[in-house]
């Protein structure tokens, strides 16, 4: 039987690993054990998270609109 491809076949498929925030999210993860889940605790980590993923997102949408399907 073949292997199949280590590549997702779409990016939702993507590993959250293979994120370039992922320090940030598992800074996040740490911070939640540490202090029990409590979220207030946590809430810088959380912010510097959702930036990196907001500028990842960005990036990606620039990254798509310069690419044409036509070309």
């Amino acid at each position: 039987m073949a292997s199949r491809a280590a590549t997702p076949p779409y990016p939702s498929g993507a590993r959250i690993a293979d994120s370039p925030c992922f320090p940030q999210y598992t800074a996040s993860l740490k911070c939640l054990e540490e202090y029990g889940s409590d979220k207030s605790k946590c809430q810088e980590h959380f912010d510097v998270y959702k930036e990196c993923k907001k500028k990842e997102r960005e990036a990606r949408l620039e990254c798509n609109k310069n690419r044409s399907l036509f070309s």
